[in-house]
């Protein structure tokens, strides 16, 4: 289930636990031997993200839509986990044993870090840094306000989607088109 995390960066499971060697700066060696190094496509490997969770709830305790808006804010918008990425591995860890529920208000789960989750976090930590280094790096690149806008516009489309889920005549739809062109037109002026 495991074998291919941090494929990338070089490391590999045997019965011993996790191994291998990393490159600076993320840099691996994939099955052929060839270098790679990741910028901003796949924002994580397989794998990764469990233990940058484990570290956000090392910090402290989180509900899974306050890793979401954390990820996002720490990556300066360049990445945004959905809630069915962020929510089964939140189960995982739970299965794993790393992470248990606390008494959360409002129904919502909130998790916090046990012993054993800190102790598979420490047997990883190098790498979890280099993750982290590289959220860094994502937001420096992505400059200020980039996760606002992202937030306006996954907004936007999820207004339009759920509007064209009903019944629109032709003079609602040239509307909506002349409030979204309009709009645009504001933007490229400012």
């Amino acid at each position: 289930m495991h074998r291919h995390l941090f494929h990338d960066r070089g490391l590999h499971r045997s019965r011993h636990g996790w191994g291998g060697r990393m490159g600076h700066h993320g840099e691996g060696r994939g099955e052929r031997g060839e270098r790679r190094h990741r910028r901003f496509g796949r924002f994580f490997e397989h794998g990764d993200l469990r233990f940058v969770v484990l570290a956000l709830l090392e910090e402290q305790p989180r509900h899974g839509y306050e890793l979401i808006k954390e990820l996002e804010e720490r990556t300066g918008g360049a990445y945004r986990p959905s809630p069915g990425v962020v929510y089964p591995t939140l189960s995982l860890l739970e299965d794993e044993g790393f992470v248990l529920q606390a008494g959360g208000e409002t129904g919502r789960k909130l998790y916090q870090i046990n012993d054993a989750g800190k102790a598979e976090l420490d047997k990883h930590r190098t790498a979890v840094e280099g993750l982290f280094a590289q959220m860094e790096e994502a937001a420096r690149h992505a400059g200020p306000g980039r996760p606002r806008v992202g937030r306006a516009m996954m907004n936007l489309g999820m207004a339009l989607k759920n509007r064209m889920q009903r019944p629109v005549s032709a003079e609602q739809l040239d509307r909506i088109v002349q409030m979204i062109d309009d709009t645009a037109a504001e933007i490229e002026k400012s």
